[in-house]
Formats: structure tokens, C-alpha cells, sequence
């Protein structure tokens, strides 16, 4: 079940321009970037959950913001940079799948969807390696 929702999303990704999502290895911590902002992501297995740790910046001088969360299986928390207004905001969703934790890259809204007022649903993150604690 979970390959055929896999190769589906996948599929529906390849289809409609979205990114692909990285799996992290629990300590090991993955880039992200989002607009302005930089930071790394990075999570631990507890008895309650994954620890998920994301800490951004937009500059080397400015002050970082951290966001803490526990995921269960099928949980998932979005990191979310605003425009300026009328503009989409820039997203990446971390979704924990079963074993496997999902970081997707940056979603972009294309600016006709933003000028007609349309929403456009992120696709899935896409599992891209074999390995899971």
C-alpha cells in the first residue's frame, strides 16, 4: 500500500512541476531554505514521538527562531514564510510517515494561481530513500 501511495504521488508530482521531499536519518540534521531564511531541520526518536527541531534565520546576524514539535505516525507540521500581500508564502511541510521522516522542499504558488485568487493543494512529499529507523 504504501509504495502504491508512494509511486502515486510521485507520479502526481513528476505531473504537476512539484518538489520532491528529502527522508532524514533521526541526528542528522537537513538544510533547509525558505525565501530569506535559512536552517537546518533535525529530529530524535522519544518514547512520545519524533522530536522534530527546525531553527531559521534570515541573516548570520539575526536572531533564529526555533520550532519544536512531536509527530506520530501520519502527523505532520508546516514552516510557512509570508509575502508581501497579495503574494503566496513559501512552505515546506515535514510529514511523518510511519518509521520515515519527510521534509519537503519549498512549495511555490505560480503567480497567475495568486493573481486569480486560486489555491492550489501542495502534493504529497515523496519518500525518496530506503532507509528508517
Amino acid at each position: 500500500m504504501t509504495r502504491r501511495f508512494s509511486a502515486l504521488a510521485f507520479a502526481l508530482l513528476a505531473a504537476t512541476g512539484g518538489a520532491a521531499a528529502s527522508e532524514l536519518v533521526p541526528g542528522n540534521g537537513h538544510s533547509i531554505q525558505l525565501g530569506s531564511f535559512s536552517g537546518a531541520v533535525y529530529y530524535t526518536v522519544e518514547q512520545d514521538g519524533y522530536r522534530v527541531v527546525a531553527t531559521l534565520a534570515s541573516g548570520a546576524e539575526q536572531q533564529p527562531v526555533r520550532v519544536v514539535s512531536t509527530l506520530a505516525p501520519g502527523q505532520r507540521m508546516m514552516i510557512s514564510v509570508p509575502q508581501a500581500v497579495g503574494q503566496p508564502s513559501i512552505d515546506s511541510e515535514i510529514l511523518r510517515d510511519g518509521k520515515a521522516l519527510l521534509v519537503s522542499a519549498p512549495n511555490f504558488v505560480p503567480a497567475t494561481a495568486a493573481e486569480n485568487d486560486m489555491t492550489l493543494d501542495s502534493a504529497e512529499p515523496v519518500k525518496t530513500s530506503a532507509t528508517a529507523p
